[in-house]
């Protein structure tokens, strides 16, 4: 799944290619655990990552899966902890709070996947129709629920983040990896996008804690920050 637009890739294809070339294949799966049921005895990767902050677990801990019979060599030495793949104290508190915020996530993946898609198709449809020159990015559908990657034409987006958050409204304008660039977004560039447009792009993330009146109140105040600064 990518961070910025939401969009879900082919990895299995991706895997299996690999596969037929011997050639060892990883894939972030960070963006995708919690929002998409994840198979790892059909899926055709020898490793694959994860974090427990994306799905409301405790920050600084994370987990690599390592396909029985692949070899890695580890990147911390001197201990023999995690089958020596990684020396130091192991995080305990944070191994068991991620295998709690799994639990949890796995619980609740298709009632909330769909409560999440509801409300971001009806954010997505009513600034569409609301805000002339407004487009969307990303797949409309094949992607995950939670991710909605708009641009609005004539303005930059870090003037739309400072006047959203004077109205108590928080949203991005890529990928906290990114953030402080003032370049427009890799991905959008990468997909055509043309760069005035890129420079004017917003990522809006919806979570376990997003409401119909959050949606509410953004519908209310878009519009009218939007021509504000347009004006």
């Amino acid at each position: 799944v990518n961070n910025e637009i939401g969009n879900i890739y082919p990895v299995a294809a991706v895997g299996r290619i690999c596969r037929e070339r011997g050639i060892l294949f990883h894939t972030d799966a960070v963006q995708a655990l919690g929002k998409l049921p994840l198979d790892l005895s059909l899926l055709p990767v020898d490793l694959m990552s994860f974090s427990a902050h994306k799905i409301y677990g405790p920050k600084g801990v994370g987990a690599l899966y390592i396909r029985k019979g692949v070899k890695v060599r580890p990147l911390l030495h001197g201990g023999a902890q995690e089958m020596e793949k990684r020396g130091g104290t192991e995080n305990l508190p944070g191994i068991v709070g991620f295998g709690e915020a799994i639990a949890k996530a796995q619980q609740d993946l298709d009632p909330e996947e769909e409560r999440l898609r509801r409300l971001r198709d009806r954010l997505q449809n009513q600034l569409l129709a609301t805000v002339p020159g407004t487009h969307i990015h990303g797949n409309p559908d094949h992607r995950v629920a939670n991710t909605l990657n708009l641009s609005f034409e004539g303005i930059a987006s870090e003037t739309i983040l400072v006047a959203l958050d004077r109205e108590g409204i928080a949203v991005s304008s890529g990928s906290a990896c990114a953030s402080g660039a003032l370049e427009p977004s890799h991905v959008l560039l990468a997909m055509g996008v043309p760069r005035g447009e890129a420079k004017g792009s917003l990522r809006f993330s919806l979570g376990r804690g997003t409401t119909e009146n959050d949606i509410d109140y953004v519908l209310e105040k878009m519009p009218q920050v939007i021509e504000r600064l347009r004006t």
